[in-house]
């Protein structure tokens, strides 16, 4: 009996590294089948000549974005990321296997060793990295396109500058004003009502850049404020260069702020939140309006200066 257990072991036991090289073998073969041309660059890193077989091959079926480790996959070969192997509750979305926690070792290997061009080459970056470090350089890649800095309603626009100048003056219908000083009257016939929502955008030109001037009524906690603040067409060490001021007033008091325009590559929401502009409460501002309350009437007045 002894002798016949030991059999039955050892088949068993090789039966299972048998399996195991199935599913690598499976892994090298789908890498194999990609026409993929390779170019050595420096420090022996592969790069791709044309980088749609990688792309196929590093593309995760369910959600299409590219995988990073850990990439997974099932007993037939097929692939996909960390986040969407929860989604599909471990089983493969295209055979319908179990998943398991079989790691493709050899297609992030085949990752590790890619060297691609930004994704934003098209709009000026020509820098070559690593794979596993391409994402997060595009994250900040100053070449990136800017969102839509209008916040009166959900806009997926995105762009250049002019581009954006473009689309807020013709789709937004958004005011534009040449020169440095502004003095905006803002009214407002029910000043019980404040919605979350802006009010007013205007785009200004001096010193051969793009600023937009928010001015909007929203709730901060249960207490009803205005707000207004200037960002900058721009990224954020162009708009350090610059500093601007607000004044509201009437009746003998005064309100100013100073400060640093902030880029729109910051969100409108974030700038809002984290109060980085001239806030006025609504009782305030009902005593600057003079009408009894019964109408809001705010003159803001404001200067953009380039810091030497």
């Amino acid at each position: 009996m002894a002798p016949g257990g030991r059999t039955c072991k050892e088949i068993l036991e090789s039966y299972s590294s048998f399996g195991d090289y199935d599913i690598a073998a499976n892994a090298e073969i789908k890498i194999a089948s990609l026409s993929i041309k390779p170019t050595i660059m420096s420090g022996g890193k592969v790069g791709m000549s044309s980088t749609n077989g990688v792309y196929e091959l590093l593309e995760c079926p369910v959600c299409t974005s590219s995988m990073y480790p850990p990439i997974h996959q099932c007993p037939n070969g097929h692939t996909l990321c960390s986040n969407c192997k929860v989604r599909v509750q471990n089983r493969c979305p295209t055979c319908r296997f179990e998943l398991g926690n079989i790691r493709c070792l050899a297609l992030e290997k085949v990752a590790e060793s890619l060297e691609l061009q930004c994704k934003y080459q098209s709009l000026g970056c020509h820098d070559i990295f690593p794979y596993y470090s391409k994402l997060k350089h595009e994250q900040h890649c100053q070449f990136r396109p800017y969102n839509c800095p209008y916040a009166g309603s959900e806009c997926s626009v995105t762009g250049d500058i002019q581009e954006l100048v473009g689309h807020l003056k013709d789709d937004h219908k958004v005011d534009m004003h040449d020169g440095s000083t502004f003095n905006h009257r803002y009214v407002k016939s029910n000043p019980q009502e404040v919605e979350n929502a802006t009010w007013m955008l205007t785009v200004f030109k001096c010193y051969g850049r793009q600023f937009c001037l928010h001015f909007e009524a929203f709730q901060m906690g249960t207490a009803p404020v205005y707000m207004a603040f200037l960002r900058f067409m721009g990224d954020e060490d162009e708009a350090k260069k610059f500093s601007y001021s607000l004044e509201v007033g009437a009746n003998g008091r005064k309100l100013t702020w100073q400060g640093v325009p902030r880029s729109i590559r910051d969100s409108h929401r974030k700038i809002r939140d984290s109060q980085d502009g001239l806030i006025i409460q609504r009782n305030l501002a009902l005593f600057f309006s003079g009408t009894d309350g019964k109408e809001l009437k705010l003159r803001v007045t404001g200067r953009i200066w380039k810091e030497e």
